[in-house]
């Protein structure tokens, strides 16, 4: 059997503290590992916009549900803040109503903003996200959304 020989150089690197104590290395990530833990856990944990409440209006419960969405923010560590936010719809599209929000979201890049866009479809009054449809909102019709604007950014405040 050989054995492995390291080179004298390098020998401190796989030296063992004598018995009963711990290395600095060790003790780094005793000290520090709690800490990171802990501020991972509460970035994950975040706040978001509010639920809507029972009597807000549909466009308020379209923009809180674009909100819940990670495209939107929904997640991030960093803040985030919607300028210029559009709504187009509601529309028909395959005996589909839908609605298109789209936004300018700033804070997570340096350089440039984030252009955000879900496709929300209403189902009798109960609203989901349409997943993978974002061309259908080519050629509608948009307004001002400011309801978005406005939640987005006190849920960040």
């Amino acid at each position: 059997m050989s054995s492995i020989r390291i080179p004298a150089k390098r020998a401190y690197r796989y030296r063992r503290p004598p018995s009963g104590e711990v290395s600095m290395r060790s003790r780094w990530r005793l000290r520090h590992v709690p800490i990171t833990l802990g501020l991972f856990v509460s970035a994950c944990s975040g706040t978001g916009p509010p639920p809507p409440s029972p009597t807000a209006t549909l466009r308020e419960r379209v923009a809180a549900l674009a909100l819940r969405q990670t495209d939107f923010g929904a997640i991030s560590v960093i803040p985030v803040r919607f300028e210029k936010s559009r709504l187009s719809g509601p529309f028909e599209d395959g005996g589909r109503t839908l609605y298109c929000v789209s936004s300018r979201m700033k804070g997570r890049s340096f350089d440039n903003g984030e252009r955000p866009k879900v496709v929300i479809r209403d189902e009798g009054g109960v609203l989901k996200v349409v997943e993978d449809e974002v061309e259908v909102c080519e050629g509608h019709r948009t307004e001002p959304f400011p309801e978005l604007e406005t939640l987005g950014n006190a849920a960040q405040s």
